[in-house]
């Protein structure tokens, strides 16, 4: 099991299942909800339990996706596409040790132009 939370704790969940390797996004979008680029890791939607709902926004960012966040300290938590069983959880919202490491970078076409990407895992445009 695996527990975290936003940074005021208004918003906290569980994952009941070993962590996949998350991919980190640099499309413009990602980039703009979460500041930077955004690490995340895809888990069955009935393996995530959600406490603190009511502090819980979506914004649709697109017709298939919604991004979670929470409404009082606006930490960066989900990227959910609508019609899929599974649920994108951000990797900086763990509490502990998430036992896994990046499998690869996506996106990467569309990365700001203020950092290089130099840790030789695999990208995609």
């Amino acid at each position: 099991m695996h527990a975290g939370s936003c940074l005021c704790g208004a918003v906290a969940f569980t994952v009941d299942s070993a962590l996949p390797q998350p991919d980190i996004c640099h499309c413009q979008m990602c980039r703009k909800q979460s500041g930077h680029c955004f690490a995340s890791t895809d888990i069955p939607k009935a393996a995530l339990s959600v406490t603190g709902t009511e502090s819980l926004t979506w914004f649709q960012s697109s017709e298939k996706i919604r991004r979670g966040f929470c409404a009082t300290c606006g930490s960066s938590l989900f990227w959910e596409p609508l019609h899929r069983d599974w649920i994108a959880v951000a990797m900086g919202a763990f509490d502990d040790s998430t036992e896994t490491t990046v499998k690869m970078h996506i996106f990467v076409a569309e990365k700001g132009d203020y950092y290089e990407i130099a840790d030789g895992l695999p990208q995609h445009q």
